[in-house]
């Protein structure tokens, strides 16, 4: 008896499960993982006399998975990075600052390339719409104080180049 007495918490301790070897499953959590910032094309930011003012390069989102994450989850983001959305038709289009953590300068851009709209330092997490007003072709976001810096204003315009 007195055996089975210092025998028995060894066994029992024996068989569980040390806590490095306990897996957990995080295969439904969303992927909140960093993304790394990839150069696939050029922003060119124009005065009215298309006189270059800035150039950035960008992401580019055009399809309906890239245009949904967006720069969602990203961290940092340098000042001459962006973000170019491409919709399929020009029509009024609706950001909004879900799961970003970034505040942005977002800016619609008109068929014809020519800024119709812009939100200045978006609110991070907010889920408030932040619409175009008018139709856009393009949105392009980049750091909040962008536009103020660069004196990106409606009537501006922009060029672009995929890489």
């Amino acid at each position: 008896m007195l055996i089975l007495f210092f025998i028995l918490p060894l066994l029992i301790a024996s068989c569980q499960k040390q806590p490095e070897d306990i897996k957990i499953d995080t295969s439904d959590q969303k992927e909140t993982k960093l993304t790394a910032f990839k150069k696939q094309g050029e922003v060119y930011f124009q005065d009215s006399l298309k006189t270059l003012i800035k150039k950035i390069d960008v992401e580019i989102a055009d399809n309906d998975d890239a245009r949904h994450l967006g720069l969602m989850y990203r961290e940092g983001m340098k000042e001459d990075e962006g973000m170019l959305f491409i919709f399929p038709k020009e029509e009024e289009q609706s950001f909004y600052m879900k799961n970003t953590v970034l505040p942005l300068d977002i800016i619609f851009v008109n068929a014809k390339k020519q800024v119709v709209k812009i939100h200045k330092n978006t609110t991070p997490f907010s889920e408030s719409s932040l619409p175009s007003d008018k139709p856009s072709l393009y949105v392009i976001e980049v750091n909040s104080g962008f536009t103020d810096k660069f004196r990106i204003k409606e009537g501006s315009i922009i060029d672009w180049r995929r890489n």
